[in-house]
């Protein structure tokens, strides 16, 4: 699998976040109206690859609270272990 992604337009107008080898369905895909893409024009491509960004550099910041949390949890879990054994601990 490629994990190299591209950001295209469309002929039917939508921009989409796709593998770059094509494989499998677009990650994102964002349609706008008739109305915006005539409000737009040209520029839907930049608007519609600032919108991609900005949702790509969102799911990196709640993955890495994610990552955060979750070696968080083992770390504690890891120093409980280590009282396991002691006789006189509460667990």
């Amino acid at each position: 699998m490629s994990s190299l992604l591209e950001i295209v337009e469309l002929e039917s107008g939508e921009i989409v976040l796709r593998r770059a080898d094509g494989v499998g369905s677009p990650l994102v895909e964002i349609k706008f109206s008739d109305e915006v893409r005539v409000l737009l024009s040209e520029f839907s491509l930049d608007i519609g690859k600032a919108m991609v960004s900005a949702g790509v550099q969102a799911v990196g910041e709640v993955y890495g609270h994610v990552l955060e949390a979750h070696e968080d949890r083992n770390e504690s879990s890891a120093v409980a272990e280590e009282y396991d054994d002691v006789p006189g601990v509460l667990h």
